[in-house]
C-alpha cells in the first residue's frame, strides 16, 4: 500500500534524536549548564523530522512551501522541516488489485457475476503523485468500469470460453487511461464467472436435450448408412446368386465355428445352396458324404 509520510519519523530520525539527548545530557552533566541540553535536544528534534529514509521500492515528492522540488529515494535523504513536506511513498513494485461486477448483463440479456484481477504497477512515480488524487482507488474503479463495458459487449459463451480474449481487451482499456498517469496495466485475469442457479440449471437441461439430439441424428445417420449397404449388397447378390450362396456357408461356418459345431437351418435354406451347399454343410457339421 501506500504510504503517508507526512509527519511520520523515521527509525534513524530517531536514534540520532536520542543520541543528541544524550551527548547534551553529558555535556551539561559535566559543565554544569543546561545549555548542552537544550542545544542538543534541539539538534535531536530537528534531526528527528529532517532525516528520512525511503525503501528500495519506493518514491516519495518532495513539496517545498508545496511547490513540487523532485522525487526522491531510495535510501536516505534530508529535508527541512516545516518548509518542505513529502507526499505519499509510491510503492513501484507490481501490484494486484480485485474487481468484480455483480449482476451485469452480457449481450444476449443474460446476468453474470465476473471477478477479475489486474495486475499493475507505477513506472513513473511523479505523474502518479501530481496526475492523479488517489491512483489506487482510480484503478480499482476505473477497472470495475470498464469490466461492465466489456461484460456488455460479449456474449455469455464467449465470456466462458474465451476468457483470456476478454482479459486482453481489458488490459488494452485499462492501459490506455492510465498511462497518462505513469501506471501501467501489465494483465488482466478473469477468474470467475457466475450466472444465476436458475439459469444454470436451465442451461444444464438444454445442453442434455442438444446431446440427446446428436446422438439421435448419429443413430439415423448410421442406419441410412447400413440400409445403402443392404441395398446395394441386395443388387450385387441379385445379378450373382453364387456370390448370395457363398455369403450364406460362410455365415454358416462363422456361426459354428464360434457357437458350436452343431447349427440348425430351415431344409429350404440348404436346398437354395444347391448339392455343393448341402456337402459343404454336412463337412462343416463333422459328417461324412
Amino acid at each position: 500500500m501506500t504510504r503517508i509520510e507526512i509527519g511520520q519519523i523515521s527509525g534513524i530520525g530517531r536514534s540520532l534524536f536520542v543520541i543528541c539527548l544524550l551527548a547534551g545530557a553529558l555535556i551539561t552533566a559535566a559543565v554544569h549548564h543546561p545549555a548542552a541540553i537544550i542545544a542538543g535536544a534541539a539538534l535531536g528534534i530537528y534531526l528527528l523530522f529532517a532525516i528520512k529514509v525511503v525503501r528500495q521500492w519506493e518514491k516519495v515528492a518532495v513539496l517545498r512551501l508545496g511547490h513540487y522540488v523532485g522525487l526522491r529515494g531510495p535510501g536516505l535523504f534530508h529535508i527541512v522541516p516545516i518548509v518542505e513536506t513529502l507526499s505519499a511513498y509510491v510503492d513501484q513494485r507490481v501490484r494486484v488489485a480485485s474487481v468484480s461486477a455483480e449482476s451485469t448483463l452480457t449481450r444476449d440479456t443474460v446476468p453474470v457475476n465476473v471477478d477479475a484481477i489486474v495486475f499493475w504497477l507505477v513506472w513513473n512515480a511523479e505523474k502518479s503523485i501530481l496526475e492523479v488524487e488517489n491512483f489506487i482507488e482510480a484503478i480499482t474503479m476505473s477497472a470495475q468500469t470498464a469490466l461492465r463495458e466489456s461484460i456488455g459487449r460479449h456474449e455469455l459463451a464467449q465470456m466462458i470460453t474465451e476468457r483470456e480474449t476478454m482479459g486482453r481487451e481489458l488490459q488494452r482499456i485499462l492501459d490506455e487511461k492510465t498511462n497518462p498517469w505513469g501506471i501501467t496495466v501489465q494483465s488482466v485475469e478473469i477468474r470467475d464467472v457466475r450466472i444465476p442457479q436458475g439459469l444454470e440449471d436451465a442451461m444444464s437441461r438444454q445442453a442434455q436435450a442438444e446431446r440427446e439430439r446428436q446422438a439421435r441424428i448419429i443413430l439415423g445417420q448410421a442406419e441410412k448408412e447400413i440400409s445403402d449397404s443392404f441395398v446395394q449388397a441386395a443388387a450385387a447378390y441379385a445379378e450373382n446368386p453364387v456370390a448370395l450362396h457363398l455369403r450364406a456357408m460362410n455365415m454358416l461356418y462363422e456361426a459354428i465355428k464360434e457357437k458350436g459345431s452343431m447349427v440348425i437351418v430351415p431344409s429350404s435354406a440348404v436346398e437354395t445352396m444347391g448339392l455343393s451347399g448341402t456337402l459343404a454343410t454336412a463337412s462343416l457339421g463333422g459328417a461324412k458324404p
